[in-house]
């Protein structure tokens, strides 16, 4: 299963995301290669995430991205 469906009906989430993604990589002082093994993920896969791209993303891999920023799935979706 795939969170395409979230971003379709919330066409800013890619965008919160990406953001997120790189301010969790930055505080950490990681590069993207050093975030996308930390988070068991292709690197390339990775950039594409952190670009805000619309990409498909299973929840799999939301859950691994989350777990390498030592964060549930949820948290890692709080934009507040």
């Amino acid at each position: 299963m795939s969170i395409s469906i979230l971003f379709g009906m919330h066409q800013d989430l890619p965008k919160k995301l990406s953001k997120r993604l790189r301010a969790l990589r930055e505080e950490r002082g990681l590069t993207q290669e050093e975030a996308a093994d930390q988070c068991k993920v292709p690197y390339k896969n990775y950039q594409w995430y952190e670009s805000g791209t619309p990409r498909d993303m299973r929840l799999s891999t939301l859950g691994r991205i989350a777990k390498g920023f030592d964060m549930t799935a949820s948290e890692l979706l709080d934009f507040e």
